[in-house]
């Protein structure tokens, strides 16, 4: 199994920029996929971003594209999401997952909490 450590969330104005980092432990060498997911009060979680862990091919949900970042270091098991020009609609739990098996994101984080003001 694989555990992830979210951390980096808090408050910030809207326009700001946020960087979120995801630490992943265990059976590292099992990811295929890393990837952040959201969910805003009273809404379905959805899809933000995630990253190949081996070729570093990037995919982006189309509300943060050219906004959002998500990036690797393989090296130490991270997984980053930088976050710039930031939208009250942006406010979310935001989640690191993980795809161990091609197929489904089998592992999760906590959430950390992300709040944009208007």
């Amino acid at each position: 199994q694989v555990q992830l450590v979210e951390s980096g969330g808090g408050l910030v104005q809207a326009g700001g920029s946020l960087r979120l980092s995801c630490a992943a432990s265990g059976r590292t060498l099992r990811i295929y996929y890393m990837g952040w997911f959201r969910q805003a009060a009273e809404k379905e979680r959805e899809f933000v971003a995630s990253i190949d862990w081996s070729g570093g091919h990037t995919y982006y949900a189309d509300s943060v594209k050219g906004r959002f970042t998500i990036s690797r270091d393989n090296a130490k098991n991270t997984v980053y999401l930088q976050m710039n020009s930031l939208k009250p609609e942006d406010t979310a739990v935001y989640s690191c997952a993980a795809n161990l098996d091609g197929s489904r994101w089998g592992s999760w984080g906590q959430g950390t909490q992300v709040t944009v003001s208007s």
